[in-house]
C-alpha cells in the first residue's frame, strides 16, 4: 500500500509539474502579447501627439477636400473601432495573465503537497523494509531455509486448492501479439533481485516488472498495481490469456503476468528475485487486460 501511494503520489507530482510547465508557456505568450498591444496603443497615442492633439473628427472637418473628408470618415471608423479592439483584448490579455498566475500557484501548491506525501511514503517503505531485513538477517541459515520452504508450501497448498476447483478447465487462450512481446520481456527478467520502486533493467518490483514489459511491447500502462487494476479493462478468470495481469490481495497491493497452464511470472517481495509462480498461489482480486 505505501508502495502505491508513493507511485501515485510520483504520478501525482508529474502531472503537475507539466501543468505548471504549460501555464509558463501560457505566460510568456501572454506577456509577448500584451508587449505588442500597448505598443499598439502606444502608436496611436503617438500619432495623435503629432497631430497636435486633434480630435481625429476635427481634423477631418477642416479638410478642404470634400472626397478626402469621407474617406477620412471611414478611416476614422476603422480606426475608432480598431483602438476599442485593441484596449478590449489588452484588458482580456492582462486578466488572462492574472488567472494563469493564480493556476500556476495553486499547482504549485498541490506540487509541494505531493512532495512531501512522496517523501512521508517512500521514509515508510524504507523504515518497513529495513526493519524486516533486520528480522531476517537475525536468522540462521536453516531457519531462512526453512522460511522458504514454509512460504513455497503455502503457495503450494494455495494453488493446488485454487486448480481443484476447474477454475482453468476449457481456458485455452492464446495470447496476443503485444501480450507474448510482453511475457518474453517478463520472462527474460527471472532470476533479478526485487528491488523497491525499480522499474529495470537490473532490479524490478511487481508493478514496474509488469509496466515495463508492457512498455517492451509497445503499450503504457498505469505504474502501480492498484492503478492497473483501476484503469484496465477487467476479464474473468475463464477468458484470461498469456500476458494479462492478475491483481492479487483485497488492497490490490501486488500483481504478476499470466504465463499459461495455471503459472505466472512476478517480482515477490524484498529478498527474493522475478521468479515463476503458481497463478493461484496468492487470493486473486481481478485479472486486466492491458491490449483488450
Amino acid at each position: 500500500m505505501a508502495t502505491d501511494a508513493y507511485h501515485l503520489a510520483e504520478g501525482e507530482t508529474k502531472a503537475q509539474s507539466e501543468k505548471i510547465v504549460e501555464l509558463a508557456r501560457k505566460v510568456q505568450d501572454g506577456q509577448e502579447r500584451l508587449t505588442g498591444l500597448k505598443n499598439k496603443a502606444g502608436a496611436a497615442a503617438r500619432a495623435q501627439y503629432r497631430s497636435g492633439g486633434l480630435p481625429p473628427g476635427a481634423q477631418l472637418a477642416l479638410s478642404s477636400d470634400p472626397s478626402m473628408y469621407l474617406i477620412g470618415q471611414d478611416l476614422l471608423r476603422q480606426g475608432e473601432k480598431a483602438t476599442a479592439g485593441t484596449i478590449s483584448e489588452l484588458t482580456r490579455t492582462q486578466k488572462q495573465l492574472q488567472q494563469y498566475a493564480i493556476d500556476a500557484s495553486a499547482r504549485w501548491q498541490v506540487l509541494e503537497e505531493n512532495r512531501v506525501k512522496q517523501e512521508n511514503a517512500k521514509r515508510e517503505i524504507e523504515q518497513k523494509i529495513k526493519a524486516a531485513e533486520e528480522l531476517e538477517n537475525k536468522l540462521e541459515a536453516e531457519e531462512k531455509a526453512r522460511l522458504l520452504q514454509l512460504e513455497q508450501e503455502d503457495q503450494y497448498k494455495a494453488q493446488k486448492a485454487w486448480l481443484s476447483t476447474g477454475v482453468l478447465n476449457g481456458t485455452h487462450g492464446a495470447a496476443s501479439e503485444g501480450g507474448k512481446r510482453a511475457l518474453a520481456y517478463a520472462v527474460a527478467q527471472i532470476g533479478k533481485p526485487y528491488v523497491w520502486g525499480a522499474e529495470g533493467p537490473d532490479s524490478f518490483d511487481c508493478s514496474g516488472l509488469t509496466s515495463q514489459a508492457w512498455r517492451a511491447a509497445g503499450r503504457t500502462i498505469p505504474r502501480t498495481s492498484q492503478e492497473q487494476l483501476r484503469l484496465l479493462p477487467k476479464v474473468a478468470v475463464k477468458d484470461m490469456r498469456p500476458g494479462d495481469l492478475i491483481i492479487y490481495f483485497d488492497d490490490a497491493s501486488h500483481v504478476g503476468m499470466y504465463v499459461g497452464d495455471g503459472a505466472m511470472v512476478h517480482a515477490p517481495r524484498p529478498g527474493r528475485s522475478v521468479t515463476l509462480a503458481g497463478a493461484g498461489s496468492m487470493p486473486i482480486k481481478a485479472i486486466v487486460r492491458p491490449d483488450a
